[in-house]
């Protein structure tokens, strides 16, 4: 059987705190996860929110969001 890969739909505010987690850890000199040229940098102005944004374009963040599940409790 074709196996069916969803893509998981974020809000608004976990694609904020994603991007801004990865941006906050790629100023702190975490490797890019994206292939960037020279050129390509020098047009994102090297800026670490929007190599981030371009990593969770390409789907290749590695930060997951956990979400409640109605009746369960947190352990």
């Amino acid at each position: 059987m074709a196996e069916k890969k969803e893509e998981m739909k974020f809000t608004k505010y976990e694609k904020a705190r994603m991007i801004g987690s990865r941006g906050l850890q790629l100023s702190m000199g975490a490797p890019f996860l994206v292939e960037l040229n020279d050129a390509e940098l020098q047009k994102l102005h090297y800026d670490f929110l929007e190599i981030a944004l371009k990593e969770f374009d390409q789907g290749v963040l590695p930060i997951t969001v956990r979400r409640p599940v109605l009746g369960h409790k947190a352990k």
